[in-house]
């Protein structure tokens, strides 16, 4: 099936076949940040924005895509920098391996949601997996992130 797929910006279009996945897509298209983790939508290493929103891509198809916009970390690099500081900061950023499905939720949440809550943050995070960090400083980051702007600084206990 034809396709035409915004991805950060670009037209892609190309014929796919009717069941591949958005992920393989996004890859074969040089869009590295989208990782492959437990290919059962519960690990969040593959989110992506799609029209804004954030989507497992190892769950929709690429045709679902059609005439969509589809954001990948590349396509917001000037804002996941600066969280990326914020993970950094906190020794949050270990293996590394989850952070771009992390930070595009984080992103996500941010344009959504105008209060945070810890509980907020944790349900809307959810599932993004992370290995090795024990989610702490992930934590201390995100809230520091997301207090910044509001000239509020966010204490860890």
């Amino acid at each position: 099936m034809q396709v035409n797929v915004k991805v950060n910006g670009s037209i892609i279009r190309e014929d796919v076949p009717d069941d591949q996945l958005l992920i393989d897509f996004l890859r074969n298209h040089g869009f590295y940040s989208v990782k492959r983790g437990c290919e059962t939508s519960n690990c969040g290493l593959c989110s992506v924005w799609l029209d804004e929103k954030p989507v497992l891509s190892c769950s929709v198809l690429t045709v679902r895509a059609d005439q969509k916009a589809v954001t990948t970390l590349e396509g917001l690099e000037k804002e996941a920098r600066v969280f990326a500081e914020y993970m950094a900061n906190q020794g949050a950023e270990q293996c590394g391996f989850c952070s771009p499905g992390l930070i595009m939720n984080v992103l996500a949440m941010e344009k959504e949601m105008k209060e945070y809550t810890e509980e907020d943050i944790r349900r809307y995070l959810a599932g993004n997996l992370c290995r090795c960090s024990g989610y702490m400083s992930q934590m201390r980051a995100i809230q520091q992130y997301l207090a910044r702007d509001k000239g509020e600084t966010y204490e860890s206990n």
